[in-house]
């Protein structure tokens, strides 16, 4: 059986340089070991000339030499390294990747723009749910700007400009000492962008899309500090920026001086004298598209370059072929060592119940709710790998702080509160623990949440004896059909211990019959009477 493997990815940008060193296991789940990230302006001065300067290129290995060692120290056997728009456009890029080689011990390979572009998209791409929706990817560098329009399972087209919030801050410096631009220079940079993005931009126009995403620094940061200016409040991970927000953002900033654009909430300091030129290219490109929403996302090429590798080691299927959602819980049921068969039993037990419930009126929950139970029930068990003692408590815990991939903040609060009461006492509509979740979501969840115990207490021996389990209606009573080739008393006793809660939560009758035995050859079915 292979063994798991330590690697590192390092992305080398014209603004930063960021790695990230994960453990992958034979099964393809991976566990994050170290991010880090660094400025090192490497595209600073090199307008004029198209070289990286000396001082560049020092910051740049000595860095880099850092995060060497510290991958090294995690026990990574593999170093994957790109360069992104300043050393590709560099005359002087060769005497740079071999001074890396040569003092750093890394092997720089130089993408070119579109590979960039695709790497970004499947970094981001990899962690949120579509839906089958496309979207266009926007991510602002410090070289160049990517732009790809794609859904969850490819992308349609990829485009790098040579316009970056570095390189742009390069073209239009600020007249004034302290850093502060005039309107007239913020629309130089605005007319600049335009007519340098037009002809891309008017291609994307041919596609059309659902929703905009926005990666990278510059843009994590000017929703950051939209979202300050709005609410008084810095969030830590903003979820969206309207081109409104980035609108008031940008003319504010441009009039401060760069010490106190630094001051200003939500403000990456070292990003301080650039954020006014990404606004620029930003705002450019949601006027062009008329588009009025950007979702925010950390992922990026360093996240690309790792699922890169996950598929072309075969660790992954083809991008799209199972969705970011499934991949995310599979991935964490197996890191935290649920019992696989148990899982998928209780899921699909969970399921007819959900299925049947639906159909005699027991419930109206939709399709988005009824996947978010699934997840739920395939996680339920995942605390035991904390303790088995109240181990509902420590599931809720870890699937609301895993950062699984494709769900917003509701769906996981969601999946965490379901899983949380798959056991021990149930709790009433007041009860403080469902203040988790938003008020209009609450009886949803103790509607799934006695759906999943009752799933559990039909696999209460984790031997997969019960086949199905279907509701059926007879009057106000519910029946509750059983099928199984032998004798379940466990399991029916378990449902027994089930019909409080059904009661309170569905206001209806769930009768459990006394179970009958019969021979293995045959069907075991119980069905509850009125």
């Amino acid at each position: 059986m292979e063994r798991e493997r330590v690697v590192a990815f390092f992305d080398i940008g014209t603004n930063s340089v960021r790695l990230l060193c994960v453990r992958i296991h034979p099964d393809g789940s991976y566990a994050v070991l170290s991010e880090q990230k660094e400025a090192i302006r490497l595209g600073e001065g090199r307008l004029t000339d198209e070289r990286l300067s000396g001082a560049a290129m020092e910051r740049a290995s000595r860095v880099l030499r850092r995060f060497v060692d510290l991958a090294r120290s995690f026990g990574a056997a593999e170093l994957v390294a790109v360069a992104t728009s300043a050393t590709r456009e560099a005359s002087n890029q060769g005497a740079f990747l071999e001074r890396l080689k040569r003092e750093v011990g890394l092997d720089v390979h130089v993408v070119s723009g579109p590979e960039e572009a695709r790497l970004i998209y499947l970094g981001v791409s990899s962690g949120l749910m579509l839906d089958g929706a496309s979207a266009l990817f926007v991510d602002i560098g410090g070289g160049s700007t990517e732009i790809v329009v794609g859904d969850a399972c490819t992308h349609r087209h990829l485009t790098s400009t040579r316009i970056g919030a570095v390189r742009l801050g390069a073209l239009f410096p600020p007249r004034d000492r302290g850093g502060a631009y005039s309107t007239a220079e913020y629309q130089a940079m605005l007319e600049y962008c335009r007519s340098t993005l037009v002809r891309p931009l008017e291609q994307i126009r041919e596609y059309r899309v659902h929703r905009v995403i926005g990666s990278s620094g510059t843009i994590q940061t000017l929703a950051e500090v939209s979202g300050g200016m709005s609410t008084n409040t810095v969030a830590d991970s903003p979820v969206s920026l309207t081109r409104r927000g980035l609108r008031r953002a940008a003319r504010h900033m441009l009039t401060l001086t760069l010490t106190e654009r630094r001051a200003v909430p939500g403000m990456n300091p070292g990003r301080a004298d650039i954020i006014v030129p990404g606004a620029a290219i930003l705002e450019s490109i949601l006027e062009h598209l008329e588009l009025e929403t950007v979702t925010i996302t950390n992922r990026g090429l360093k996240e690309g370059l790792l699922v890169d590798y996950l598929l072309r080691h075969g660790y992954l299927p083809p991008h799209g072929a199972v969705s970011v959602r499934e991949q995310s819980v599979s991935r964490l049921a197996r890191v935290c060592g649920c019992a696989e068969a148990h899982a998928d039993h209780v899921r699909r037990l969970a399921r007819q119940l959900f299925d049947s419930g639906r159909t005699i009126g027991l419930h109206r929950i939709g399709e988005g709710e009824r996947e978010l139970m699934e997840y739920a029930a395939t996680l339920h068990d995942c605390g035991t790998f904390i303790s088995f003692t109240d181990h509902q408590v420590h599931s809720q815990y870890i699937i609301t702080h895993a950062e699984l991939l494709g769900f917003d903040e509701r769906e996981v609060a969601i999946m965490g509160m379901i899983a949380r009461f798959h056991r021990k006492k149930f709790p009433g509509s007041r009860n403080p623990g469902l203040s988790a979740v938003a008020e209009p979501d609450r009886r949803t969840v103790l509607e799934l949440a006695v759906l999943l115990r009752l799933a559990e207490s039909l696999d209460r021996t984790h031997s997969g004896l019960v086949e199905s389990a279907v509701f059926e209606e007879h009057g106000r009573a519910v029946h509750l059909v059983i099928t199984s080739p032998g004798e379940c008393h466990l399991e029916q006793w378990g449902v027994e211990n089930q019909t409080g809660p059904f009661c309170r939560v569905f206001g209806r009758q769930l009768v459990v019959p006394a179970h009958r035995a019969v021979p293995e050859e045959e069907v075991c079915t119980i069905q509850s009477d009125t």
